[in-house]
């Protein structure tokens, strides 16, 4: 990998194009071109008959120029660095600091190749290539350009393994605050490449790291925690108090979909009992002309069983 840093002060890690899928890729231009230059030719030989020698060995040079070295350059600036054989290998031609090439980038490296790749066959452009630390030929370094490689391979360097089950909430009480960003970015660095490091490395790295969180934090290392388990689970654990802010508190209680996992868990209300059951109590009926309540002529009174007969009005 190759780290260029941008006019914003950004670093870009991109993977430079070597030599032999960088010859692939000329060779593939090469012959889309010279495929057309030969169709040309044969066109204005056709069309050109009548003309004199010099006229047809001044068209045949303007051809050359036109279809060689125009053509490159034409297709470079307008696919902003990925001619047909670039596109086939995977590859693309951008600036030094990473960004899209324009026309003077492409007539510089067109001009040069002319040299370096179509006059001495490619020669001065391999041991040029060669030389460099980045693979750049002539054409490159003058025009302030790299090939890169734009289908890279899936690499799991970014992932970040998580913390043992046995250690799942073991420092929900450390007091992360004084922790520093710098010092978490280290962490996660360290976690994220710690299948790539020695192994006696590595584990002095995490004793390091193990010591200047345990130094913030106020809290000594447990001896039976292992200092990469250390790293791991205080790490998830800031993870998890910051998810936790980030969303306002919304996590379940009872672990319903939607909680963050890891992340600590609101305290439950206290259960209530349930009120007791109190049966609907009837309006009492409406007094009758007399004064007395009137009772519905389908209920019968009290001590006798109804019949369910009402008589007529």
């Amino acid at each position: 990998m190759s780290e260029l840093v941008t006019g914003e002060a950004v670093a870009l890690e991109l993977r430079p194009a070597r030599l032999p899928s960088r010859a692939l890729a000329v060779l593939l231009d090469l012959v889309v071109a010279v495929a057309v230059y030969v169709a040309v030719t044969i066109a204005l030989v056709a069309s050109t008959s009548s003309l004199d020698g010099a006229a047809q060995t001044a068209l045949t040079i303007a051809a050359f120029v036109l279809v060689l070295v125009g053509g490159p350059i034409a297709v470079e600036t307008l696919s902003h660095g990925r001619s047909l054989g670039k596109m086939a290998c995977g590859l693309r031609v951008v600036r030094d600091d990473g960004g899209p090439i324009r026309f003077r980038h492409a007539l510089v490296r067109g001009l040069i190749g002319v040299i370096e790749i179509l006059m001495t066959f490619g020669v001065i452009a391999c041991i040029a290539s060669l030389v460099s630390a980045r693979g750049r030929r002539l054409g490159d370094v003058f025009a302030g350009t790299l090939v890169v490689r734009e289908r890279v391979p899936f690499s799991s360097a970014g992932f970040i393994p998580p913390p043992p089950p046995w250690l799942a909430g073991r420092f929900s009480g450390l007091d992360l605050s004084a922790v520093p960003d710098d010092l978490w970015l280290a962490v996660r660095q360290y976690l994220a490449r710690t299948g790539q490091l020695d192994p006696r490395v590595g584990w002095a790295m995490a004793e390091r790291l193990a010591a200047d969180v345990a130094a913030r934090t106020g809290a000594p290392v447990p001896r039976e925690v292992p200092p990469p388990a250390y790293l791991a689970a205080v790490l998830q654990e800031r993870q998890a108090r910051e998810a936790w802010r980030a969303f306002g508190g919304t996590a379940v209680a009872d672990g319903a979909a939607g909680s963050v996992p890891g992340a600590p868990v609101a305290p439950a209300a206290a259960a209530r009992p349930p009120a007791p059951f109190v049966p609907p109590t009837a309006p009492p009926p409406p007094p009758s002309a007399g004064g007395r309540p009137e009772v519905p002529r389908d209920v019968a009174p009290e001590g006798r069983p109804g019949t369910g007969f009402v008589p007529p009005a």
